[in-house]
């Protein structure tokens, strides 16, 4: 059962030892993270690892909060930032922008740029469209559409309703679209 407290009171009492305060804040945002983390690639890993990155980056959103500000517009911001910082680390490790960095929605294309060189940019963007052209070659059009409304964190539910198809078309052209992508970045 929800707790009638805002969050930035369940914030107050995690903060004076309550534990399960840290816990309501934890499943109130689960669907957020989840969200966020939709939106990028990481190659290497899966979208499990990008959501414990958001999990942590919530958690340290929790630990970090002062009161200054509203408390979801912060964790918000931590929960991006810890996604981010992990798809950059993959991205420096690997040394190359399409394997290493694929953020396949427009929104937040400023994640590349905050400490990127202009040349590391032109290199991302030009490994994007390539993608984007990648992707459209390989996918049916379904499945790139399912895939696209997905990733901007649209539900199976909602996706189906826009597309007319069932749950159990899309949720296959998705998983279809996911096995297409990896196997277009030369992954298992």
């Amino acid at each position: 059962m929800s707790s009638p407290l805002s969050d930035e009171q369940l914030v107050a009492a995690f903060h004076d030892g309550d534990k399960d305060a840290c816990e309501e804040i934890l499943s109130r945002y689960k669907n957020r993270v989840l969200s966020v983390a939709r939106r990028f690639f990481l190659s290497g890993g899966d979208a499990e690892d990008l959501v414990q990155e958001g999990m942590c980056g919530l958690y340290s959103a929790i630990v970090g909060f002062s009161g200054d500000t509203g408390f979801s517009a912060y964790a918000n911001a931590c929960i991006k930032n810890r996604i981010v910082d992990a798809v950059k680390r993959s991205y420096n490790s690997k040394n190359a922008a399409m394997n290493g960095f694929l953020q396949l929605s427009d929104e937040g294309d400023e994640a590349i740029s905050d400490n990127a060189s202009p040349e590391e940019q032109i290199i991302f963007s030009e490994a994007k469209s390539e993608m984007m052209e990648k992707m459209i070659g390989a996918l049916s059009d379904f499945e790139y559409r399912a895939i696209c409304m997905y990733i901007d964190g649209a539900t199976l539910p909602e996706i189906s309703g826009a597309m007319g198809k069932t749950y159990k078309q899309t949720d296959n052209a998705i998983s279809r679209a996911k096995n297409k992508l990896r196997a277009l970045l030369g992954e298992k």
